[in-house]
């Protein structure tokens, strides 16, 4: 599933004066880290003219400057079919991606605005990210070359095998860690109680994905600024990529209209998905096979964990309980949540 973005690990400084002369963008006087995205790194740099946000491209599966090239290349293709988005400046050679010291960076234009959960938008403002959404998927499938789809073949699903080996041994590193604490007796509790929905759905899992095309690929709160009422820009399109469509707006809807104990809000998520079918030109049996894919996926998913008891780091930690009480539930309302989908 799609990472959200918590807080990224300590910046280094970016070499400003080398990147600058690269851009008609002035001369420094300020650059301060900003303290969202769990990949890459971004700052905010105010110089002699203006304001921009230059982003530090730091995540080998994403940091090659041929992919970010073509993410560059949808965007203004995008801008110029007037969907929010906020296109690289090209330097003095025409390129938009500088490489300096082996790193590759870009630099936007500064975009003021702020992220929005669900729980802060109202019925309209949900339908009008589902046609978002969807415009985003028709628009892609205007600007981007057809051949990358052809080649695309959908993901197989979560083998619930290779899951029950994946849960015997986060539990054995959950006994394994001391001092014990409340996250280990919450994570001990989930991956049991996930061990034994797995063994009750075993026979439900999905075959390969629907229809593939172009998508975001990581369509959440954190990489949509507002301005007021309205979206101002869809930021982020480090995974850019040929996957099953509907997918992405399912597992769009699962982050932006999850409540704190684990439900989803099922009005929001009826506007958003019933606004998104219109634009994106998706039906209801997409979306039904769609909704049963994610959720066999979070069934299945155990990222979080693995990050802190494998890589010990805890920066997802806070949104566990959510995410892992959200799969529970989703099993219990599994034909609501797809009527919320499809109806």
């Amino acid at each position: 599933m799609p990472r959200p973005c918590v807080p990224p690990p300590s910046h280094h400084t970016p070499p400003l004066g080398a990147l600058l002369r690269q851009y008609a963008a002035g001369s420094a006087l300020a650059c301060e880290p900003v303290e969202q995205g769990l990949l890459n790194r971004g700052y905010r740099l105010r110089t002699t003219r203006g304001r921009y946000f230059l982003k530090h491209h730091f995540d080998p599966e994403t940091a090659d400057p041929a992919a970010i090239a073509r993410q560059h290349r949808a965007t203004q293709r995008l801008a110029a079919l007037g969907v929010p988005v906020a296109p690289p400046l090209s330097g003095h050679d025409g390129r938009t991606v500088a490489v300096v010291g082996g790193h590759a960076y870009a630099l936007h234009p500064w975009i003021d605005g702020r992220h929005r959960h669900g729980g802060q938008l109202t019925a309209a403002q949900c339908s009008r990210l589902g046609a978002l959404l969807g415009v985003v998927h028709a628009s892609l499938e205007r600007v981007m070359p057809t051949h990358g789809r052809a080649r695309a073949e959908p993901a197989e699903s979560p083998d619930p095998a290779d899951t029950f080996g994946l849960i015997d041994d986060l539990l054995a590193r959950v006994r394994r860690h001391r001092p014990a604490d409340s996250f280990d007796e919450l994570a001990r509790h989930r991956l049991l109680e996930r061990r034994a929905l797995l063994e009750q759905h075993a026979g439900r899992r999905p075959p390969r994905g629907g229809s593939v095309g172009w998508v975001h690929g990581d369509f959440h709160p954190f990489n949509l600024l507002y301005k007021g009422d309205a979206p101002a820009a869809i930021v982020d399109w480090d995974r850019l990529g040929v996957k099953p469509r509907a997918e992405e707006a399912v597992r769009a809807a699962a982050i932006f209209f999850v409540r704190p104990a684990g439900t989803l809000d099922l009005p929001k998520v009826r506007a958003y998905a019933h606004a998104y079918r219109r634009a994106a030109g998706a039906t209801p049996s997409e979306l039904a096979a769609a909704v049963h894919r994610v959720w066999w996926e979070r069934l299945n998913d155990f990222w979080m964990l693995r990050w802190h008891y494998e890589r010990g780091d805890t920066r997802a930690d806070s949104q566990f309980p959510a995410a892992s009480a959200l799969a529970v539930w989703w099993t219990q309302e599994y034909d609501t949540v797809c009527d919320a989908f499809t109806a």
